[in-house]
């Protein structure tokens, strides 16, 4: 029970080490590191690099992304990188230490009935909360301080994923990690989480609407956020904050629907302005 938990919590704080927890650290930094470059990376490539010609996804970008602000994305997710694998790494030796809710055993169907349910589980507490949390950053008294950084990305590329203020970032970096020393969740359901949370980061901020037609203008569409959905939110701020679900936009009335896609050339990159470069 709640008591046995708190044990846990507390002799495995009590005997995680400082050296222990620094080198789980750095090799979860190189991982989240690996993992952004190799899924961002192919992200651009696929849609930005090769000719439009050849790319069947609907483009939502007028402009190809400026190398400025892919730069400027790409050390912003970098350093979120830094700031998300401090948790991560506490998760990791508690975990070593049995101090978590993450398992391994399945037992029976329930137990792997549990396993979808727990993932859909986290992803509905992740989109809750990024949902009112990055509503509150966009008022003015913490928009400049926290989110700004974010938006410096008119038009995002694929590796804007993470491309957060330190604030915004410490901000959503401990929720699923705390939630994972109080709801069990199986561990190859957090790898999966990993996986598809870094996947629709960089989908979503690709400038290209990579789902069918039928998918996002389907009845599944109409609850699910994709790039068509979040590309609105980088034009209109007052619209789309959704993460994975269009729940909490359609119930509190912030939907505004889809981007729709551009048609004709590609224009070429603007070159930086003194506004944008010091944003």
């Amino acid at each position: 029970g709640k008591n046995a938990l708190g044990f846990a919590l507390r002799s495995g704080a009590s005997s995680m080490s400082i050296s222990a927890f620094l080198s789980t650290f750095v090799q979860l930094t190189l991982i989240i590191w690996v993992r952004y470059f190799l899924v961002s990376g192919l992200f651009y490539w696929l849609l930005w690099v090769r000719p439009e010609e050849k790319v069947s996804a609907r483009r939502l970008a007028t402009r190809a992304p400026r190398p400025d602000v892919m730069r400027h994305e790409i050390t912003m997710s970098l350093a979120t990188s830094l700031i998300y694998a401090v948790p991560g790494a506490i998760l990791i030796e508690t975990y070593k230490l049995g101090g978590t809710a993450i398992y391994t055993d399945i037992n029976g169907l329930a137990g792997w009935a549990y396993i979808p349910l727990s993932a859909l589980f986290y992803l509905f507490l992740h989109d809750t909360w990024f949902y009112w949390s990055h509503r509150a950053m966009h008022d003015p008294r913490l928009f400049k301080a926290m989110h700004l950084t974010h938006h410096r990305s008119r038009e995002p590329s694929p590796w804007a994923a993470f491309s957060f203020h330190p604030w915004e970032s410490i901000a959503s970096a401990w929720l699923l990690p705390l939630a994972a020393f109080f709801v069990p969740i199986h561990l190859g359901a957090v790898v999966f989480l990993l996986v598809f949370m870094t996947v629709n980061s960089v989908a979503n901020h690709a400038g290209w609407e990579i789902l069918p037609r039928k998918i996002t203008e389907g009845p599944i569409g109409g609850w699910l956020i994709s790039a068509s959905h979040h590309d609105v939110h980088h034009k209109d701020y007052d619209a789309n904050y959704g993460l994975y679900f269009r729940f909490w936009d359609r119930l509190m009335g912030t939907d505004r629907g889809l981007a729709e896609p551009k048609t004709g050339p590609i224009a070429a990159a603007r070159p930086a302005s003194r506004a944008s470069a010091g944003a």
